[in-house]
């Protein structure tokens, strides 16, 4: 494959990850004029449209679709190879980008990561905090993190944190008003803070367990948020209830700031996993980071 050849899969590769000229030009460092000289001229070499053009977007085609399907896994190897060459140094090196939820980066991944750069200065950490689900090889991720009962197959798994619980919590201000519910049924009667969301587009459906029976309860209230921490501070200032994980609350039950609740209806459950394809090869500082992860109980 001749040179020129290569430079324009990389400009149709790029195009159609940013979805725009514009972007792709930016991060080539050419201009929107000749990246679109390159794109014209590798569709008329290989005789088909691969990208659509509207004044907002651009999109692969049918065709697009399929050499991005041969390209991604190419570059990606390409890249871990290249990435695995820092085995040849004195220490490892090279950028790690992980998507995770900001409670798996506050209590798994920080602590790690504190512990671990400070040795290894050739190591760059990029953490990209999502609330949903990201598809780690369209997004050109190194791997993810998220809780074991929702792993997506093909995935390698390290599991990297305990057993985790969820916690139903109020003030005491707001109890001194309301009786104590004794079952998720009796949530109907309370004022509720909503979980939203973002990535399913609803509230969050609050999930209890007890002798094998489980339960999904939709509550409802004066407040929602699409942050953990604005639930903690409702509840602590006597809004509703509020359905956190533990962590998240433990410092206020300590101080009794908030008062735990329904207890026995939220059994533990599998806790964090960092997770990458399985065809990934991973280069010397990935396996050092995960090592440095790995849960040990």
């Amino acid at each position: 494959m001749r040179r020129e050849e290569l430079v324009d899969l990389n400009a149709f590769l790029t195009v159609a990850d940013e979805q725009s000229f514009t972007r792709a030009a930016a991060k080539l460092g050419t201009s929107q004029s000749s990246l679109s000289h390159t794109i014209r001229r590798l569709e008329t070499r290989l005789g088909v449209r691969l990208l659509t053009r509207t004044t907002r977007s651009v999109a692969p085609t049918e065709a697009g679709e399929r050499l991005l399907g041969t390209l991604r896994p190419a570059v990606e190897s390409i890249g871990a190879e290249l990435a695995s060459l820092s085995d040849l140094r004195e220490k490892p090196s090279g950028t790690i980008r992980i998507t995770t939820s900001e409670h798996a980066a506050n209590t798994v991944l920080w602590p790690a990561l504190e512990k671990l750069l400070p040795d290894y200065p050739d190591i760059h950490v990029e953490l990209s905090i999502e609330p949903g689900f990201t598809d780690i090889v369209a997004g050109r991720f190194d791997a993810g993190v998220r809780l074991g009962e929702a792993l997506a197959r093909g995935m390698v798994a390290l599991r990297i944190g305990p057993d985790l619980r969820m916690a139903v919590v109020g003030s005491p201000a707001y109890f001194r008003k309301r009786p104590i519910p004794r079952t998720p049924h009796d949530l109907s009667e309370h004022q509720c803070i909503n979980l939203r969301q973002v990535s399913a587009g609803g509230f969050y459906a609050w999930e209890f367990a007890k002798r094998g029976r489980e339960l999904r309860v939709r509550v409802v209230g004066q407040l929602a948020f699409d942050n953990i921490g604005m639930i903690v501070r409702a509840a602590s200032a006597g809004f509703g209830l509020g359905f956190v994980m533990e962590d998240d609350v433990r410092a206020h039950l300590a101080d009794g700031r908030l008062v735990r609740v329904l207890e026995d209806w939220c059994p533990s459950f599998p806790g964090y996993h960092l997770y990458y394809p399985s065809r990934r090869q991973p280069s010397a500082a990935f396996a050092l980071l995960a090592e440095a992860l790995r849960y040990r109980a």
